[in-house]
């Protein structure tokens, strides 16, 4: 655990120590309104800029349109409840939940975690959200029950429910010049149907394949009408995931295919990984084990790279992509990125590199100005009529058996027969955050029955939970780390705990910790191993949670509030703007040199320029988070010089536009520096000890190939 983790926590901690625990008996209070963007990530840079992720928790298979000015987007959200949401955005940087396309989805026992049953990895996924002579559409499958169409005339519902029934997963919708609606489905062979008007079934005979296996599609599509050209875009895994591009001129084909994105991962290594857990596995017991591993390289791509995504065209006729990549144990979420159009293909990126994307770039020109501004309030006092939107249930709630008006200004959870905490019912669930978040929740435990327990969790497989258990009139403290199948207990003096659970999801470390006064924590439980697998096919999950181990239905336990602090959220000062800084290459640690011809080079280790901590920079702001770095010994700015290859960086006397990078905040004091003339990144080859030049394409998943720089104010500064 590195000192950088250890802050975390402890920021975390001074966070919460301003909110004191509520007595029992007190009256609920209301919490100040949302907090602002720097207390939550927010993409939006607030500097005409933004950095990716655009949330920085899971939001999987996004697919997004544009109605007019506006820009809507829906995402996957399995087997939890309400699903299918709808954002709305201006600026398809900041966005705001309308509402859900439903708020509970009944397919069976399997639904409501019932018979022993339950329907992880399930429900609604790959939807494909549509707007049509003043209707919306989002067609989405669920598992064993085929196609499900919900439609509005406003996008924040309410919604009307179809089922078209049949296998039609990982769609692309299109409605055509003639109102006929098409579909593209299947997995690398791709199919087209035709859907009914009316959304009674399909056309008959109208099944067919339009592109063959073995032309790289894979799933996942989005299908278009541009310029009067047909275009799917698809994701593709093997060996290493991509971004694909057919076009056509009829949508019955012949297609032509092209590679449109690939090896884009941002500078994110694969996590560790639970294999046996995958789709359809038995859904693990306490006591079974469980594998977790870190089966690849530190630069082995897997599925990371950018995938499964769309296009979105802007009013002044710019055209930008989506797409989505898997960020460890946090699940998958959403990316933003440019897109250039060469020859009739959408390319991810810019001229000069595409195929790659910029982890920050200036906002798309939509033509409104916007304001930073958070998604989701997470935070709950559990004082209003509702739960925040961002909840959402594990599986179909049981009604009745939880509320937020029995006890005023308390979340209450009645207890239910469960053998284990993933089929406890009525857990109550929001998406970990990335990428440190600190969650904590205010337990009164004195309504709990034998048998009974209640608390906070890590929901995942491996999960791992903190809660409270009765023993006759006395309280005992809980923690269970089913990876290792380890139960830890701590008496308590009475019933209301301040339980903890701190999340680096860079490091896939999660760590437990309670406390009687809501000052002091204390640990509990150690560092607990976090992993991504497939059978919920999410990412970690936190969870309320309240269920008896004895087969009965028992007491109830009441949260009275829950709090989430982001230690890394504000990025105001990850631009060193008028400092002057010492930068080194996060491949070797060394610092950046230049030789007597002002060409860019690594100070040698021990050399005289590393004792001397290489060359010290003045960061220039120089608007839209770009910068000039102004070489302090007098030598002039850091510029990019040459036609085509090399791309040399050297230090030159004036500063001129090749003078010019997007500083690309990879957060932690690490960034790197696409240069405006090449679209490419500065860097060198650390094996060689070549010049320094810009015309790298974009990091290593490790960070060690020679982008990376790490920042230091340098010494008296």
């Amino acid at each position: 655990m590195g000192s950088r983790w250890v802050m975390a926590v402890l920021a975390g901690v001074v966070l919460t120590a301003a909110l004191p625990a509520k007595p029992a008996h007190a009256p609920a209070t209301h919490t100040v309104a949302a907090s602002p963007a720097s207390r939550s990530w927010t993409a939006d840079n607030g500097n005409g800029t933004f950095t990716n992720p655009i949330f920085y928790d899971e939001f999987s298979d996004p697919d997004i349109i544009r109605v007019g000015d506006d820009y809507y987007m829906t995402g996957t959200t399995m087997h939890v409840m309400p699903g299918l949401p709808v954002l709305h955005s201006r600026d398809l940087v900041n966005w705001k939940l309308l509402g859900y396309a439903f708020d509970r989805i009944d397919m069976g026992p399997e639904y409501r975690l019932e018979d022993g049953k339950e329907s992880y990895g399930a429900g609604i996924w790959a939807p494909a959200i549509r707007y049509h002579n003043g209707t919306f559409y989002i067609f989405s499958n669920i598992n064993g029950y085929g196609l499900q169409v919900f439609t509005a005339t406003h996008p924040a519902g309410p919604w009307a429910h179809h089922n078209l029934g049949g296998k039609i997963y990982d769609l692309g919708v299109l409605f055509d010049d003639d109102g006929r609606i098409f579909a593209v489905h299947g997995y690398d062979e791709v199919r087209l149907i035709e859907i009914k008007p009316d959304l009674s079934g399909y056309v008959e005979g109208s099944d067919r394949v339009i592109i063959p296996k073995g032309n790289a599609m894979g799933e996942g599509h989005h299908f278009y009408k541009i310029d009067g050209r047909y275009y799917i875009i698809s994701a593709n895994f093997a060996p290493v995931g991509r971004m694909q591009a057919a076009r056509a001129d009829s949508p019955y084909g012949p297609y032509e295919t092209r590679m449109i994105s690939a090896r884009e991962t941002m500078g994110t290594q694969r996590g560790w990984w639970a294999p046996r857990n995958g789709i359809g596995s038995p859904l693990p017991r306490p006591g079974d084990k469980i594998e977790v591993s870190r089966p690849w390289g530190d630069n082995d791509f897997g599925a990371v790279p950018l995938h499964q995504g769309g296009l979105v065209s802007l009013p002044n006729g710019d055209w930008w992509g989506f797409s989505m990549m898997d960020v460890k144990s946090m699940g998958r979420t959403t990316f933003l990125s440019p897109v250039t159009w060469v020859d009739g293909w959408p390319y991810f990126g810019l001229k000069g590199n595409l195929g790659r994307s910029p982890r920050t770039w200036i906002k798309p020109a939509t033509g409104v100005s916007q304001q930073p501004e958070p998604t989701w309030r997470r935070d709950d006092d559990f004082a209003g009529p509702k739960l925040q939107p961002i909840w959402q249930w594990n599986h179909v709630p049981v009604e009745g058996k939880w509320s937020l008006g029995e006890r005023h200004g308390m979340l209450r959870l009645h207890t239910l027969a469960a053998p284990h905490f993933l089929l406890a019912r009525n857990s109550l669930t929001q998406r970990v955050v990335g990428p440190e978040s600190i969650a904590t929740a205010t337990l009164d435990a004195r309504g709990l029955q034998a048998g009974d327990v209640a608390g906070l969790g890590l929901l995942n497989i491996p999960y791992y939970w903190l809660g409270v258990v009765r023993d006759g009139g006395a309280y005992r403290l809980r923690f269970y780390d089913e990876l290792a199948n380890r139960t830890v207990e701590e008496p308590l003096p009475g019933p209301v705990v301040h339980l903890r659970v701190a999340g680096d999801y860079d490091n896939e470390i999660a760590r437990f910790s309670y406390s009687i006064d809501g000052r002091t924590f204390m640990p509990i439980g150690g560092d607990l191993r976090l992993a991504y697998q497939l059978k919920t096919f999410q990412g970690v999950r936190y969870a309320l949670f309240a269920y008896n181990e004895q087969g009965r239905a028992g007491g109830h336990a009441d949260f009275d509030r829950f709090t989430l602090d982001e230690p890394l959220a504000d990025r105001s000062k990850n631009i060193p703007a008028g400092k002057v800084v010492v930068m080194r290459n996060l491949a070797n640690d060394l610092a950046m040199w230049a030789n007597p011809h002002g060409m860019l080079h690594f100070a040698a280790r021990g050399s005289k320029q590393e004792q001397g901590a290489g060359i010290q920079f003045r960061v220039h702001d120089r608007g839209l988070g770009q910068v000039a770095l102004e070489a302090m010994d007098g030598g002039g700015f850091l510029t990019v010089v040459g036609e085509g290859l090399p791309a040399d960086v050297r230090i030159m006397k004036t500063e001129s536009k090749d003078s010019l990078f997007q500083w690309q905040d990879m957060l932690r004091h690490q960034f790197m520096l696409l240069s405006l003339r090449t679209n490419r990144y500065v860097g060198l080859d650390p094996s060689t000890g070549e010049p320094y030049s810009a015309d790298w394409p974009g990091a290593r998943p490790d960070r060690k190939d020679g982008t990376v720089f790490r920042w230091d104010e340098a010494a008296g500064q």
